[in-house]
């Protein structure tokens, strides 16, 4: 870091401090991969439960944040809206669809159309909903409107998703990763290592096993890791105590986190001379869109920080020395980087359990595809952290 005046050693060494606990080394990820393997290797002994031809036509609809905390009912109707005005403006209205239902939530499945949701997480508390069939009541919903009539033959995580649509054009495909709005991953595992299944009669084959890793680390496994920014973070999350490795990590969190240190350098006097504003006190004012902006002012040759620039004039604060984007600079690339690592540390775990000599790892979500460094760093830590002999594409 290249501090420019007299004090800069000083503050150096104080910020450096303060990003100290974000920084995560290979001793300290090797541990972390050990515990996510012993809770993968619980979770699975525990009971429980030709080339077509295709058009993709995509549409993204916005879910209001007083549906993603409102009655179940609403939800599902509000879905079920979406898919009505998707079939009208393709011209699809009055036709019978089948539905591929991407469900991005922790599910008991019970079949290939039936799942419970198990919890909610990504932001989402819509009563009614834990423990029902998902299915049932997105058909519900439909059921209720003249203008939508869908079939749906496939419940799927959306790693599941992601997996599949890689594998189709390359077999070596044998895990899906998000990291998005949340993360998750899921992965090709021989049945005989599934002890809950042991009483099945062919053994022989491999199935898909969903980890819900966002999950690892709500038995408090990982608190030698999470920091106070973390903490305080989940403290004021609708979920509190669930979902602590996906906090660390996804799209949600990113931005909140960096917000939250920000503020202590400023508490600090390290940061705008002490003197912040309101916008940046505020919680979810500082999303992880500005994360990315700020990072891709470090690829940029002429190190103007212009994206760091208009983020702090958006946030009302003044005066900001090249000094202050160097350090915000720092903070994001903090907490971006522990984020990549800990997703290579999820799935380098899961190279090692499956021991095959090369594998395609399809990853997918907003942070993999819009952050400027996230892919390298990812890439970088797994090859650092798999088994000699094991390829990762």
């Amino acid at each position: 870091m290249t501090i420019l005046h007299m004090n800069g050693l000083i503050l150096a060494t104080k910020v450096s401090d303060v990003l100290a606990t974000l920084h995560l080394g290979d001793e300290t990820l090797r541990r972390i991969m050990n515990l996510l393997l012993k809770e993968m290797e619980h979770g699975l002994s525990k009971e429980g439960t030709s080339k077509a031809d295709i058009r993709m036509l995509p549409k993204i609809y916005r879910i209001p944040h007083e549906i993603m905390i409102g009655d179940g009912d609403s939800l599902f109707d509000h879905i079920a809206s979406c898919l009505a005005q998707f079939m009208k403006n393709e011209g699809l209205e009055g036709e019978k669809l089948p539905l591929g239902f991407t469900f991005s939530f922790p599910c008991a499945q019970s079949g290939l159309t039936s799942g419970a949701l198990i919890s909610w997480t990504k932001g989402f508390k819509c009563s009614g909903v834990e423990g029902e069939d998902v299915v049932q009541l997105l058909a519900k919903a439909c059921r209720k409107r003249q203008d939508v009539d869908i079939d749906v033959v496939a419940l799927l995580n959306d790693t599941v998703g992601t997996l599949m649509a890689l594998a189709y054009s390359d077999h070596d495909c044998q895990i899906g990763v998000i990291v998005g709005t949340g993360s998750n991953a899921c992965y090709m595992e021989r049945i005989a290592r599934c002890p809950k299944l042991e009483d099945d009669e062919d053994l022989a084959g491999e199935m898909i096993i969903n980890t819900e890793w966002g999950a690892f680390g709500d038995n408090g496994c990982l608190s030698f890791v999470r920091t106070k920014y973390d903490d305080e973070c989940d403290r004021h999350s609708i979920n509190r105590g669930k979902q602590l490795f996906e906090k660390m990590i996804s799209g949600m969190y990113m931005g909140e986190l960096v917000r939250l240190v920000l503020v202590d350098l400023v508490q600090k006097g390290l940061l705008f001379h002490g003197n912040g504003s309101e916008d940046l006190s505020t919680r979810g004012k500082f999303p992880t869109k500005y994360v990315s902006e700020i990072e891709a002012d470090r690829l940029s040759e002429e190190l103007s920080y212009s994206n760091t620039l208009n983020i702090c004039e958006d946030l009302g604060i003044e005066n900001v020395t090249v000094n202050d984007c160097m350090i915000i600079s720092n903070v994001c690339s903090a907490v971006s980087t522990r984020a990549a690592y800990l997703s290579a540390v999820g799935i380098a775990v899961l190279l090692n359990r499956m021991q095959k000599p090369s594998v395609t790892v399809g990853v997918d979500g907003s942070v993999y595809r819009f952050h400027p460094t996230f892919r390298f760093l990812l890439q970088e830590k797994i090859s650092h952290l798999i088994d000699p002999g094991l390829n990762c594409a």
